[in-house]
């Protein structure tokens, strides 16, 4: 089972962050600690004695909290649960928030062993586009910081489809970042989401985006850049040298169960889903006044839609027990037909058990993905019928 610890706080918002977070202060900190922990103890009640593989930090910038404070977190983990002997615990963190002295060793010293560092862009005009509150010096620093205490396992992000990115702009971007020889990268293409700052000025066309064929472009020297540096190709979006893979998120795109604490996290554990309210005091309603999570039953049906959906966006891919309903697979089938299209076309690799994307298919996975769902749709509806 995976735990995803969602902490709120940040000092500025990204000009292109959609994600639920709020301003930083010292008390609000200590009050989230205080219902997080509380919220573990509740969870122990209803699921009993499990155990995490893995425990993640996200927000937000969780590296705000003090290591004191996530210490508390771990260590009521650890008394109401599991964490397994060796587990991955990951703590994502600006360049900025860690490079004060004698902090990234006391993280280290609690037994945070995964760093994933929110780097975005080594380019300080890009920073300033995406609205990063970190320059590039700060997060060579970080970087170099996170080596010398001991961290063996380091992850950094980059964002790449800036308005106003040329791929030679993001070519250079990425060579530097690569530099830093990380253990890990997830290179993510920007997304306008609705209500963010990027999407109002790309809507009054104050940003130039790029076109359709450059980001097509830039995704596909990603890829080979990354490959060429022994970054392996492993998801849609992130690449890895050889047992450096996410655990946490693989277990998102293998479909475990996951715990998620704190406002606006989700949890899915077997077929039910729990979403966190935000802000603060509304999550505070939940654990202190006993006011209901939001709560979905998911279906069957359900459930296999989403774990193929995810585990398309990875190399590995799926297997052909969860495409083909009948068995053994029919040549004349719809969903047969429609993956030997999509092989001709160099979209897909078909193995003797399983599917998976190419590089050029990752580039239209959401269109393969939904293509492939449909399929299954008109098979399940056509099984019905017969």
């Amino acid at each position: 089972m995976l735990c995803y610890v969602h902490v709120p706080f940040c000092v500025s918002k990204c000009r292109y962050c959609a994600f639920h977070s709020i301003p930083f202060s010292s008390d609000d900190a200590s009050f989230f600690v205080h219902l997080v922990k509380a919220e573990i103890i509740q969870w122990s009640k209803v699921l009993g004695a499990k155990h995490f593989d893995t425990v993640y930090f996200g927000g937000g910038t969780p590296s705000l909290l003090k290591p004191q404070q996530i210490a508390e977190i771990v260590s009521t983990l650890e008394k109401h649960f599991t964490i397994a002997q060796g587990a991955e615990i990951t703590l994502e963190a600006n360049p900025e928030s860690i490079i004060q002295p004698g902090l990234l060793a006391d993280l280290h010293a609690l037994g945070i062993n995964r760093l994933s560092l929110g780097l975005q862009s080594m380019s300080d005009t890009t920073l300033k586009v995406l609205g990063r509150p970190h320059t590039a010096k700060e997060s060579r620093q970080a970087v170099h910081l996170a080596r010398d205490v001991g961290f063996t396992n380091v992850s950094l992000d980059a964002i790449w489809g800036v308005p106003g990115q040329t791929l030679h702009n993001w070519a250079e971007d990425l060579q530097d970042i690569i530099a830093l020889e990380p253990d890990h990268l997830s290179a993510y293409a920007l997304t306008l989401e609705e209500g963010t700052v990027l999407a109002r000025q790309a809507e009054d066309n104050l940003w130039l985006m790029p076109t359709d064929e450059a980001m097509a472009e830039m995704y596909i020297h990603t890829v080979e850049r990354c490959q060429a540096a022994g970054l392996a190709h492993y998801e849609v979006s992130n690449f890895a040298h050889p047992g450096k893979e996410s655990r946490h998120n693989y277990g998102y795109w293998t479909g475990i169960d996951y715990l998620g604490l704190g406002p606006s996290a989700v949890s899915t554990i077997k077929n039910h889903r729990w979403i966190n309210p935000c802000p603060l005091v509304a999550y505070e309603q939940v654990i202190q006044n006993n006011k209901k999570r939001q709560e979905e039953n998911l279906s069957r049906k359900t459930r296999n839609y989403e774990e193929i959906m995810l585990a398309l966006r990875t190399t590995k891919g799926v297997g052909f027990e969860k495409l083909f309903p009948q068995k053994p697979i029919r040549p004349d089938c719809e969903m047969f037909h429609i993956l030997t299209r999509l092989q001709d076309q160099g979209l897909i690799r078909l193995q003797s058990d399983s599917l998976s994307l190419t590089s050029s298919g990752m580039l239209v996975s959401n269109s393969i993905i939904e293509l492939v769902l449909e399929t299954m749709d008109h098979q399940h509806a056509d099984t019905r019928l017969s």
